[in-house]
């Protein structure tokens, strides 16, 4: 693979080449992209999204919108860090008008887009989705579908639903956000179909990037950026674009950093414990006299939280530059934070945030009614999309119907379409929404 290639700024629908030369200083294309997600309705359904406490009533626990926006922050610097090495090695970028900005941009705005496929519920609302099909009613439509299509919807992936929403226009043609495919390339962490499941232990196996319909779409993004394949024969499978690993790595910063922030202040961790152990990760860092004169936990806290940051952002960075040439053949199969000086001190935060915030009776608790509410919602609409499909709606049917989006109330004829449309409405869904039109077809709110 070749940055030239990969720094793309084609659009879904270009007729001549872009080019970066060409671009206006004072609104760049890969700045349009972050405006362009800012500003869709997807991204705003995120503000009432869980991140980890679900449907939470205080002020300072983070929803998916702030996570986000997190995310994207710790990605431009990455980016910045990353492109700055990267224009100094490759001096040809810089003729060709690339600055290290342009880095930042690009994984800023696929960053910020990273969640914006995750239904309601945290990630218990996509595995919601797919026990519907495993062992729920879904299971009726299994002999009707693909293998690859019935592996999409037992193993519903926010990441494929993402990049659905990112390419995807209203009408199905594949125009979505018109992101650069630089963008989409950064965004796509797992550029493979959802067969083979797990196939090898490299890194892009570990999940999935698109849908079946989607298929032909990621090919092109794939082929624009020069993706190296990663095995011949029916499947399609592709290495990564190199700042996906960008993107990850600002999203495993977060999550490692700001949910464990989350769980001191819920009280689910002790402070003088959680403490100790952000202050393992910056002890290199720490200014312990500045440390000391702070009165307040808040305060402590923040600080800490900062240094944390700011060390796993130079620590990323350090990764990915000293890999850069694996990470451009594929060789690299890991997280940069697997691979970083950090891993023992990331690794404990996690396993604490698992034992006392992900797996807290309060987080269960709302997961479990999390699964029954997608499921409901998940068997009245498909069934009056599929009814109406067959000429079989009943009066309660063509009421569903008009709760569905303008744009998805023309029924498929394709079964897998049908399905998947719906999986994708419900996947939209804020948790607030999710749970009012519950109340609503279940018949206990009018």
């Amino acid at each position: 693979m070749n940055w030239e290639q990969l720094l793309s700024l084609k659009r879904v629908g270009d007729v001549a080449k872009r080019l970066r030369i060409d671009q206006d200083e004072t609104r760049l294309g890969f700045d349009v992209d972050f405006d362009r997600i800012i500003f869709s309705s997807s991204f705003r359904s995120l503000q009432d999204k869980t991140q980890v406490i679900p449907v939470s009533k205080t002020d300072f626990v983070h929803t998916r919108l702030t996570h986000s926006m997190e995310v994207s922050v710790v990605g431009r610097s990455l980016g910045r860090i990353v492109g700055k090495q990267l224009i100094e090695k490759y001096p040809n970028l810089k003729s060709l008008g690339y600055t290290f900005n342009d880095f930042g941009a690009i994984v800023a705005a696929a960053a910020l887009s990273h969640d914006i496929g995750n239904p309601p519920f945290g990630h218990s609302g996509e595995k919601a989705i797919g026990e519907y099909f495993i062992s729920g009613k879904g299971q009726q439509y299994k002999n009707q579908l693909t293998e690859g299509q019935w592996q999409d919807l037992i193993d519903f992936e926010g990441n494929a639903n993402g990049f659905r929403i990112l390419t995807e226009g209203s009408d199905g043609a594949a125009t979505g956000l018109r992101l650069s495919y630089a963008t989409l390339g950064a965004f796509m962490k797992y550029p493979k179909e959802s067969l083979p499941k797990k196939a090898t232990a490299h890194i892009v196996d570990k999940k999935y990037g698109f849908f079946q319909a989607q298929k032909s779409a990621f090919i092109d993004v794939a082929d624009e950026l020069g993706l190296k394949a990663m095995r011949t024969g029916d499947k399609t499978a592709y290495y990564r674009h190199p700042l996906a690993y960008l993107v990850e790595a600002a999203d495993d910063i977060c999550y490692t950093i700001i949910d464990f922030e989350d769980g001191i202040n819920l009280g689910l961790i002790e402070e003088e414990f959680a403490l100790e152990y952000l202050i393992k990760l910056v002890k290199n860092t720490i200014d312990t006299k500045k440390y000391h004169s702070l009165k307040y936990k808040k305060e402590r806290l923040s600080y800490l939280r900062a240094l944390a940051i700011n060390t796993l952002i130079q620590e990323a960075a350090k990764v990915f530059f000293e890999n850069e040439e694996a990470i451009l053949s594929g060789d690299f199969g890991i997280s940069l934070l697997d691979k970083c000086a950090y891993e023992a001190q990331i690794n404990d935060i996690l396993k604490i945030s698992i034992d006392k915030i992900y797996n807290s009776h309060n987080v269960i608790e709302k997961e479990v009614a999390g699964y029954k509410i997608i499921a409901d919602l998940l068997h009245v609409f498909i069934n009056a999309v599929n009814n109406t499909f067959d000429g079989k709606e009943s009066n309660y049917d063509k009421l569903v119907i008009k709760l569905l989006p303008e744009d998805l109330r023309h029924v498929s004829d394709n079964l897998s379409d049908r399905i998947m449309n719906v999986c994708s409405f419900i996947a939209g869904m804020s948790d607030g929404y999710a749970i009012l039109i519950h109340k609503k077809i279940s018949g206990g709110l009018i």
